[in-house]
């Protein structure tokens, strides 16, 4: 389910940077104050404020308890993320591409920033989880073996002593190269498996950290993608504002 989620949420955001791009070649003055056009703007601002009723149940423990007995927050994470790019969708749609104002050209790059940086921040996320995961069951798997292996080495003092003619830098070298020919099977005398199975498990732990790192950087990440959402909300008020004190005034 998260590949199929992965690949129409990435084509979605490809059709939103197609149809924005579309102003390059389109642009149709009097469709955004239509009937169709105005229909398009409404229900795109309403699945635009659907990410923010999600931000709103997630921090509010008390609105999130009542509202989870209805309804998971994995699926209101599902309609977070396909409501965050369809009502963009449906603004293109209603701009036509018609990007004359201050507040419309800033409406439109705030919403392009919003979604990307969501895009992006989601699954890069949610990639490195899961590499940290697998990183994690392999080097589980590692210090099993390397377990073992240490039994085989307390049996034999000849092992022992091989293996601290491997600590130097050149010989230890040495040693990686015979291991690599042998692929760590089982002809490799246990003080070499010891040692491969050393060097791969700093290499695991070290990617985890590094993984770990990156992770809580995006942290960082997150809190930008909700502030220029709060920053995109204000502006789409402001649109709607306009749209209502510019437009109906006429009718008075």
């Amino acid at each position: 389910m998260k590949e199929r989620e992965r690949f129409i949420v990435t084509a979605l955001v490809l059709l939103l940077l197609a149809f924005w791009l579309g102003f390059l070649f389109h642009r149709s003055p009097r469709f955004p104050g239509s009937a169709i056009g105005g229909v398009l703007g409404v229900s795109g601002a309403v699945l635009m404020l659907i990410p923010l009723a999600y931000l709103i149940v997630k921090r509010i423990k008390i609105l999130n308890r009542w509202v989870t007995r209805f309804v998971s927050m994995r699926t209101l994470l599902t309609w977070h993320i396909y409501a965050g790019v369809l009502g963009p969708i449906l603004v293109i749609f209603h701009s036509s591409h018609k990007f004359d104002s201050a507040l419309g050209i800033a409406l439109t790059v705030m919403t392009l920033i919003v979604v990307l940086s969501g895009f992006v921040g989601r699954y890069l996320l949610t990639r490195l989880s899961d590499t940290i995961r697998e990183k994690k069951e392999t080097l589980t798997q590692l210090e099993i073996s390397y377990r073992q292996v240490a039994a085989e080495l307390v049996g034999d003092p000849g092992h022992a002593a091989m293996l601290r003619s491997f600590t130097g830098l050149f010989t230890r070298w040495i040693a990686n190269k015979l291991i690599l020919r042998n692929q760590l099977g089982q002809e490799s005398p246990p003080p070499m498996r010891a040692l491969a199975l050393v060097d791969a498990m700093a290499e695991i732990e070290y990617a985890v950290k590094m993984h770990q790192w990156f992770k809580s950087a995006f942290q960082w990440w997150l809190r930008f993608h909700i502030t220029i959402a709060f920053v995109l909300y204000l502006l789409l008020a402001l649109h709607v504002w306009a749209g209502i004190y510019f437009g109906l005034r006429w009718f008075t």
